[in-house]
């Protein structure tokens, strides 16, 4: 049994999915004018593996995250860079499908852009003021927070306080258009030579939070299991994308709100961000550090903590990573000579390690907790390669097992095995050497495989390698 912690209730709830073992999720995406920073990607990953863990447990997973493609940044950036707001939204949504892939993200069910929905945001739009909900002043449209019952209960705060709130970061001349501080944009005004849509109110372009209703209701239903983001993200765009929704169909948005923790860097643990110009790209980043490593050290932390960015974070990240790898490739050399008997007491710890695995996942995704059960695997299987008669059909079904929970945090425990060819190559080089009592040779070998971390073990059957666990 799954259970979800649900940012609307504080509370942990079952999972009751609207389909039998079939998700409907959304995850808001980039806003597309720059490199994704690892902060994004810490969103990215986080839903990335809870959408695997999803997939292990036998759900079919519809997984719907968007592209921002024009907004007041992207007008300003591709103005700086002299081309026009399209251009700039393909050049970096290429980047961000590079990047992802780079830290192995299974590709989204679907990826929409918002100006491939205009219509459907104009209609959408049209009906809220047709509600009442919005009105039009200057060509801009605006949503009457107030008149949604419900407004704060997703960020738990009364209409007085966000009253005051707004207050202060609006500025006069929109004071001067708005009914109320509370009130925010739908719709905005073209000004000058900005891209721009005809729309009935006036030409303009969309806010940001209407794009997030019209495509998740209209890829996934007027409602849907999972609402997924960032924790910067429930106020004011989750909050508003609920009034939004809610009040054009009738229907409750969303049933389960998720927000990913921030990553953190310095030792104040400040939250890394572009306005603060303290953030890494994953597109620089990846360029000197093994994208495995960072993968492994966003996704082994539970969803809601924060991650403090560090070198010695990256640095434990890879040796606990090699540390995995390094006990599936050792095993899995160990098929060459496997025609031992099956050990039923290897067997038996095995499946106690995955129902830990399961048990610790389904209590909100506690990647912690089912990270140490993957260690725990790892050494178990260090303990069966090292026995002196091995299964070949056990091996395989270990592996398999190892594999499938290492692969729900992204983890490709093969990807260690490039240099698997250089390997045998030099080991085949010492055997011969030593059958040619060229023992200059061989001993010359066999340093520098030990040099390379590799371990060897002359046996009747022949020499066995395996890489040192450190």
């Amino acid at each position: 049994m799954i259970k979800i912690y649900n940012t609307m209730s504080r509370t942990k709830e079952e999972f009751k999915p609207l389909v039998d073992r079939q998700v409907s999720m959304y995850v808001c995406g980039p806003t597309v004018y720059n490199y994704i920073h690892i902060g994004n990607a810490r969103s990215i990953i986080a839903f990335d593996t809870i959408r695997r863990y999803f997939e292990y447990r036998g759900f079919d997973v519809k997984f719907v995250s968007n592209f921002t493609d024009v907004d007041d940044k992207m007008i300003n950036s591709a103005r700086e860079q002299g081309i026009t707001v399209p251009e700039l939204a393909d050049r970096y949504i290429a980047a961000f499908k590079e990047d992802v892939q780079a830290v192995n993200v299974k590709p989204a069910t679907l990826n929409p852009r918002a100006t491939e929905n205009i219509d459907d945001i104009i209609a959408f739009i049209a009906d809220l003021i047709d509600k009442g909900f919005a009105y039009a002043v200057d060509g801009d449209v605006y949503y009457r927070a107030r008149k949604f019952d419900k407004y704060g209960a997703l960020s738990h705060q009364n209409i007085d306080e966000l009253e005051q709130g707004a207050s202060q970061h609006v500025d006069d001349d929109e004071t001067a258009r708005k009914e109320d501080p509370i009130d925010f944009a739908l719709w905005k005004a073209a000004k000058g030579d900005e891209i721009a849509w005809n729309a009935p109110w006036g030409a303009g372009r969309p806010g940001w939070h209407i794009e997030c209703s019209v495509m998740s209701t209209k890829y996934l239903g007027d409602t849907f299991d999972i609402h997924g983001g960032g924790e910067d993200l429930q106020f004011p765009h989750h909050e508003n994308e609920i009034a939004q929704s809610e009040a054009k169909t009738g229907q409750q948005f969303a049933r389960y709100w998720m927000h990913n923790g921030f990553v953190t860097v310095g030792d104040d643990n400040e939250k890394m961000s572009k306005s603060l110009g303290n953030f890494v790209t994953v597109h620089d980043l990846v360029k000197e550090v093994n994208p495995q490593v960072l993968r492994f050290l966003m996704s082994t932390t539970q969803y809601r903590r924060p991650i403090q960015y560090t070198q010695a974070s990256l640095q434990d990240a890879k040796n606990n990573l090699e540390k995995l790898q390094n006990a599936f490739i050792n095993l899995d050399y160990r098929l060459k000579d496997a025609s031992g008997a099956v050990d039923t007491t290897i067997t038996e710890k095995a499946t106690q390690l995955e129902a830990d695995f399961i048990a610790a996942m389904d209590d909100d995704f506690n990647a912690q907790n089912g990270i140490t059960a993957v260690y725990e695997f790892a050494r178990l299987i260090n303990v069966y390669s090292e026995k002196d008669a091995v299964n070949g059909e056990q091996i395989n079904q270990l592996l398999a097992s190892y594999a499938k929970m290492a692969a729900v945090f992204g983890i490709d425990l093969k990807q260690a095995e490039n240099d698997d060819a250089e390997i045998d190559e030099l080991v085949k080089q010492r055997d011969q050497a030593r059958a040619d009592r060229d023992f200059e040779t061989s001993d010359r070998l066999r340093d520098q495989l030990k040099e390379m971390g590799i371990i060897l073990e002359d046996t009747p059957q022949g020499t066995r390698w395996r890489k040192k666990d450190e």
